[in-house]
């Protein structure tokens, strides 16, 4: 059943991003076309994939978070808040990339469900550090693939080539507010997720915890940074660009990095 799940979430996942793509590619008339029947396919990709983490993550009375448990929960994550968002603000392309990624992370999930350590004996706090920490890092995986459309799009307008496909897309300043605004929101909710775990576990740098500690404060930094620099300096363009990816390779290296040699270079639990 697992199985069946994630290959048909993958199936929904694949032709909205397909739909996706080809609006795209219809340039200046993309705007005139609806998304709506691609989300709503990504949204029945979400479901499944949701009765997916709900049966490879919740476990033996706590939750399972394995490196591939832990990336299709962040992947449906990022999925679900996507699509919501996309109901209301112009990111729906950015499903292009991330719908395809979501289905991989939950297939992935489905043949190698087992694995990871249970967190059990959950309180309000280690819920709320948990909850926050997922929402942080989903919302700035989000920011990292505006970023990259971003740059994709400030690159073709440097060199006076604005047809294409970049004619699908809103006007450079609308997507550059609509970053800013996804790396505000993930800051405060990473600002959440280090205050909670430095209050309510036991010990935030532990020897199984230092990396991810010390990578996630860096990253903290680095948004936080880039968030001044905005607000003080006015960065914006490339710059804006740069420090967003930066931030998000060093989250992604402390929500997987350690979990990835742990789990699969030096195969402990």
């Amino acid at each position: 059943m697992l199985l069946i799940a994630a290959a048909v979430a993958c199936l929904f996942y694949a032709v909205a991003a397909v739909l996706l793509g080809r609006r795209m590619l219809r340039g200046a008339e993309a705007a005139t076309v609806s998304s709506r029947a691609s989300l709503a396919l990504a949204l029945a990709g979400v479901l499944l994939h949701g009765y997916l983490v709900l049966a490879t993550t919740m476990v033996d009375g706590g939750l399972r978070l394995g490196l591939f448990n832990a990336g299709s929960l962040a992947a449906w994550a990022v999925a679900l808040l996507l699509v919501v968002a996309a109901w209301r603000m112009p990111v729906e392309n950015l499903g292009i990339a991330i719908f395809p990624i979501a289905g991989l992370f939950a297939l992935a999930s489905a043949l190698a469900p087992g694995g990871g350590t249970v967190i059990s004996g959950s309180s309000r706090g280690l819920d709320l550090h948990i909850v926050s920490s997922i929402l942080a890092y989903s919302l700035l995986t989000i920011a990292a693939f505006q970023a990259v459309l971003l740059a994709v799009q400030d690159r073709h307008l440097h060199n006076r080539q604005p047809g294409g496909i970049i004619r699908a897309l809103p006007p450079l300043q609308t997507m550059e507010r609509l970053l800013f605004r996804m790396i505000a929101v993930g800051f405060v909710l990473l600002s959440i997720s280090l205050l909670s775990g430095l209050v309510f576990l036991e010990d935030l740098f532990a020897q199984h915890l230092i990396h991810k500690t010390v990578l996630s404060i860096a990253a903290w930094g680095v948004f936080g940074v880039l968030l001044w620099g905005r607000w003080k300096l006015g960065w914006r363009g490339r710059v804006a660009i740069r420090w967003t990816l930066a931030g998000f390779a060093t989250l992604m290296l402390a929500y997987f990095g350690s979990k990835f040699v742990l789990e699969l270079v030096l195969q402990r639990v």
